[in-house]
């Protein structure tokens, strides 16, 4: 038998205190007791990355990573990306280049993207591919995701 215990999360600047079961992850959490769910449940095993967060501004899959792991830690979903109610730059180069099909990847996309963006202001095709090369996206060749990057990056 497992023991709950109180953590303290800092998620997109906002301080929240969960009761969580050991084995709880962040992903869980977050969509199910917090109501982030711009954060999406894919495949459960790190490959998809449709559950990807930034985790002090770098990428995890919040599915394998445990809450309780999490304390301590600076996490930002798609929902914390917005700046005084205006989508981030991302967001709507994103809307502009036509990136967003189903939408079930943008969050991860969007998340992965700022990661690079943030470490990386002016990355070439290449490594705009390889940031986003753990989020898998079933509707785009990723032609429109990677123009929408770039688009980004240059207005920076």
């Amino acid at each position: 038998m497992s023991r709950k215990q109180v953590i303290e999360l800092k998620i997109n600047g906002d301080t929240h205190e969960v009761l969580v079961e050991p084995r709880t992850t962040l992903l869980h959490v977050l969509r199910e007791d917090l109501g982030l769910t711009g954060t999406k449940e894919g495949c459960n095993a790190g490959d998809c990355g449709a559950c990807t967060v930034l985790m002090d501004h770098k990428p995890v899959a919040s599915c394998l990573f445990l809450a309780i792991e999490a304390q301590g830690k600076e996490i930002l979903t798609i929902e914390g990306l917005d700046q005084q109610g205006q989508l981030h730059p991302l967001q709507q180069a994103f809307i502009d280049h036509y990136a967003v099909q189903c939408g079930f990847c943008t969050p991860g996309m969007i998340l992965s993207a700022k990661a690079l963006l943030d470490k990386n202001p002016r990355p070439t095709e290449e490594e705009t591919r390889e940031a986003i090369s753990g989020n898998l996206c079933r509707c785009t060749g990723y032609v429109k995701i990677v123009e929408a990057i770039l688009a980004a990056s240059q207005e920076r």
